[in-house]
């Protein structure tokens, strides 16, 4: 069977980048991309500028944090707020891992057992002749199922109720459920912009059936 190729939607690059990112990106993300030996125990897929990877890392000291997100700039900007001025991943931090792609490419080669997998405010792709750019179809939450502890459990975040409504109905043709279960949410940059100027976001807890 031919293997699909992974489209990734949405920019990889933006502004130019600084003497210090440049040189974060060369040196010291090579060193701490996820590595299978190691725990993986928390996953956040598409982590902005990484303010949530950040308070995810200092909440769960000794857990494996692995931030997944293509946007160099946004890896860039992770790097730099975990770094000290000499380029030192500082010590509150090391337990974070950078994927910097797309993250199906970790998921389809690996056999992880997530404790959590945090996906906050998503791209909506809110033009109907968008709508297969969405990442959180039936597919790809059935994929995140499976790097899923049986215990374990998927946050999502939007702020863009139709968005909101659509992955719910997706939702109905995976291996997964919704829970009730409570969820301490830290506010992020974007999560702040309120992107869609709705009330206040929206969050959905799957857990494996």
């Amino acid at each position: 069977m031919e293997k699909q190729e992974i489209r990734t939607f949405g920019r990889r690059h933006g502004k130019k980048l600084s003497e210090r990112k440049n040189f974060l990106i060369q040196n010291i993300l090579p060193k701490i991309v996820p590595n299978e030996s190691e725990t993986n125990d928390i996953l956040e897929i598409g982590f902005g500028s990484g303010e949530h990877v950040r308070e995810l890392a200092i909440s769960n000291p000794n857990k494996v944090i692995i931030g997944a997100e293509p946007f160099m700039n946004g890896v860039a900007a992770l790097l730099s707020g975990i770094c000290d001025e000499n380029g030192a991943v500082l010590d509150e931090y090391k337990n974070i891992r950078i994927f910097p792609d797309d993250v199906r490419i970790v998921l389809n080669n690996g056999n992880y057992g997530f404790d959590e997998i945090w996906i906050l405010h998503p791209d909506p792709w809110p033009k109907a002749r968008h709508e297969k750019r969405r990442l959180l179809n039936a597919d790809f939450l059935n994929l995140l199922s499976k790097n899923l502890a049986m215990d374990g459990k998927i946050i999502i975040g939007t702020d863009h109720w139709e968005y909101y409504d659509w992955i719910l109905n997706q939702v109905k043709n995976t291996t997964l459920y919704e829970t009730n279960l409570a969820h301490d949410i830290i506010q992020t940059r974007y999560q702040k912009k309120n992107m869609a100027g709705t009330a206040e976001p929206k969050y959905i807890i799957l857990s494996r059936r």
